[in-house]
């Protein structure tokens, strides 16, 4: 059996290593995703200033009531789209995407088709 402290060592270890290749810049920001046993997070950041440009999770209200789990492909859906619709509010259309360390599969990969439809580009 997976113990959950050493499952979550392992992604970290994976997002540190890709973290090296990643980079926000001001041109192209990096959309980072975080996700917890109840909630996903995320993030547009200029890496650059060290600033977070736009956000957006399911414990915000508006989303917080189209749910019942915040943690399934449902809600991942509609952060995506909603980090995308605030994205394109602040005039930014290409980030880099920066998975965290999860896997490019399931939940991950809903929230980025979904940002992708809502007009972003990575």
């Amino acid at each position: 059996m997976i113990n959950k402290e050493c499952k979550n060592n392992g992604r970290q270890m994976r997002h540190r290593r890709l973290r090296k290749k990643i980079v926000g810049t001001n041109e192209r920001p990096r959309l980072s995703v975080y996700k917890s046993l109840n909630s996903f997070y995320v993030q547009i950041i200029n890496d650059e200033i060290g600033n977070t440009l736009v956000s957006a999770s399911t414990m915000e209200s508006e989303i917080k009531s189209q749910i019942s789990n915040g943690s399934n492909k449902k809600s991942a859906e509609l952060v995506g789209k909603k980090i995308a619709e605030r994205a394109l509010e602040n005039g930014i259309k290409t980030v880099v995407f920066d998975r965290g360390g999860y896997k490019y599969h399931g939940t991950i990969k809903v929230l980025a088709d979904a940002a992708r439809e809502g007009g972003l580009e990575f």
